[in-house]
C-alpha cells in the first residue's frame, strides 16, 4: 500500500516529523518532487536534523530511501547530506536514485541568482537553489537525466555544447555575466556520475515489484498545496506540483495504489517567501508566535529566514486539504498556542465587501481581508500528553472547531517536536 504525506498550506507544516513517525511502519520512503530549496526538520534519538533531499525515513535501519524521477536532484547536496547524518552516528542508509531523475547543474543556481538580481524589488523570493531554472530546462527538454551520464561520451559532449550555446546567449545579452565553458560542464557531469553511480536504479520497476510483494511505501512531498504551480498562489509558487496526485508521476507508481493521503496542517500559519497571506500578523504579536513556534523558532530549515506568521486559515486549509485528496489530517504544533488567553482563527475572506469561505485565484486573493473568529485559549503546556481526552477542554474544542470548519478528519495531533509527541484520535 502507498501512503502520501503532503502539506495543506505554504510548506513548513511539520511533514518531516510525520514522515519520520510513519516511516517506522514503512519499508520504502520516496521523495517525489522538488529539490533542496526547502527542508524538513526532524528531532529523534540521533539528534536534530534539517534534511533537504533525503527522505525523512533515513533514520530507520529497515527502510530504503528513494529519490524519485520527479525530484530536482542536486547531487553534491545529496552527498553532503548523507555524510552529515552518518557523521552524527546514523547508520548508512539504503538509497536508490531514479535513473530518470534530472540533475540540478551549477549554472541553474547561477541563473536563479542572476534572475532574482535582475528582478530586484519584483523578485519571487527564491531560495536561489536553482529550482525554477532546473524545471524550466526539464520542460524545455535541455535538462540532463541521470541515465545520460552513462550514455556515449560523444553524444553527451554534443548535448553539453548545444546547451551551453543556448545558455550563453542569455548570459551575454540579458545578465552580462561570464559564459559557460562546455569542457567544465562536461567535467561537472562526470564528477556527478562518480558520486551517484552506486545508487542508480530503475526506481519505478523497483517500486512496482515492491508493491507486488506487499511492501509499505510512503511518498513524501515538499512544500504544500498553496505552492503548487497550477492550484497555488501563482506566480509565487514552486516549480513542481506539490500535490499527492503528482506522487504517482514523480515516483512512477500507479495512482490507484495511493490509498491514504495524510495532509499536514499547522495549528497556526507560517510561510516563507513572497505571495498573498491573508491571515498574516505583524509586529510584537508575530514576533512572539515566531519565537515560540516550530522547534526553536519559526525559521526556514534551508534558508534560516524568519517565517511570516499568521493565525490558522480555515479557507486556505480547507482548500489545501481538498486539493490533496485528504483522507487524514495531521494537526501539528498545537502545543505552541498554549501561551494564549484567546486564539484568533481566520474563518472567511472579505473580498470587495463580500465574505467567502472558498479559496480564490491570486488576483482576488490579493484583495482579501481576513474574517476573524476568536476562540478561548487553554493557557497551559500540553507537551507530554498522550491521550486526546487528557487535553484541556478548550484545546479539544479548538481542534474540533478546526476539524468541523475544514471538513476533513484530524486523526493525529502533534504536541511537541519529538517523534513520540503525537496523539492519535
Amino acid at each position: 500500500m502507498i501512503k502520501a504525506v503532503v502539506g495543506a498550506n505554504w510548506g513548513d507544516e511539520g511533514k518531516g516529523k510525520i514522515t519520520d513517525m510513519l516511516a517506522k511502519e514503512a519499508d520504502i520512503i520516496v521523495r517525489f518532487q522538488g529539490g533542496a530549496n526547502a527542508g524538513h526538520t526532524i528531532v529523534n534519538d540521533y539528534g536534530k536534523f534539517a534534511l533537504h533531499t533525503l527522505p525523512s525515513g533515513v533514520f530507520y535501519n529497515h527502510t530504503t530511501s528513494v529519490i524519485g524521477n520527479g525530484v530536482a536532484l542536486n547531487i553534491p547536496v545529496l552527498f553532503n547530506e548523507i555524510q552529515s547524518i552518518v557523521d552524527k552516528g546514523v547508520p548508512m542508509p539504503k538509497i536508490k536514485v531514479s535513473d530518470r531523475a534530472q540533475m540540478v547543474m551549477s549554472y541553474h543556481i547561477l541563473f536563479d541568482q542572476y534572475e532574482e538580481e535582475r528582478l530586484a524589488g519584483k523578485s519571487f523570493g527564491s531560495t536561489k537553489s536553482g529550482i525554477a531554472p532546473f524545471y524550466s530546462d526539464k520542460y524545455a527538454k535541455i535538462g540532463f537525466q541521470v541515465s545520460e551520464l552513462f550514455a556515449e561520451e560523444a553524444a553527451l559532449k554534443e548535448k553539453v555544447a548545444r546547451v551551453c550555446e543556448t545558455k550563453n546567449v542569455m548570459l551575454e545579452h540579458l545578465y552580462h555575466k561570464p559564459l559557460l565553458e562546455p569542457a567544465k560542464i562536461y567535467d561537472e557531469l562526470m564528477s556527478y556520475k562518480e558520486m551517484v553511480e552506486p545508487y542508480v536504479d530503475d526506481v519505478s520497476l523497483y517500486l512496482w515489484n515492491s508493491l507486488k510483494e506487499g511492501k509499505e511505501i510512503l511518498l513524501e512531498g515538499q512544500l504544500g498545496s498553496l505552492k503548487d504551480p497550477d492550484h497555488g498562489i501563482y506566480p509565487m509558487v514552486t516549480s513542481s506540483s506539490t500535490l499527492a496526485a503528482y506522487g504517482a508521476i514523480g515516483a512512477g507508481v500507479p495512482p490507484y495504489e495511493i490509498k491514504k493521503i495524510i495532509t499536514v496542517c499547522k495549528a497556526y500559519s507560517s510561510a516563507v517567501g513572497a505571495g498573498a497571506f491573508v491571515s498574516e500578523i505583524f509586529g510584537d504579536e508575530a514576533d512572539e508566535l515566531r519565537r515560540r513556534g516550530g522547534d526553536g523558532g519559526e525559521y526556514g530549515a534551508t534558508t534560516g529566514r524568519p517565517r511570516r506568521m499568521g493565525w490558522f486559515d480555515v479557507v486556505a486549509s480547507k482548500y489545501g486539504c481538498r486539493m490533496q485528496g485528504t483522507t487524514d489530517v495531521a494537526f501539528t504544533v498545537l502545543d505552541v498556542l498554549g501561551y494564549l488567553e484567546e486564539i484568533p482563527v481566520c474563518t472567511g475572506y472579505e473580498i470587495d465587501g463580500v465574505v467567502t469561505t472558498e479559496f480564490p485565484t491570486t488576483s482576488q486573493l490579493e484583495k482579501a481581508k481576513p474574517v476573524i473568529e476568536v476562540l478561548p485559549g487553554w493557557n497551559q503546556d500540553i507537551r507530554g500528553i498522550r491521550k486526546y481526552e487528557d487535553l484541556p477542554e478548550n484545546c479539544r474544542k479548538y481542534v474540533e472547531f478546526i476539524e468541523e470548519r475544514i471538513g476533513f478528519p484530524i486523526t493525529m495531533v502533534s504536541n511537541g517536536p519529538g517523534r513520540e509527541d503525537i496523539i492519535y484520535r
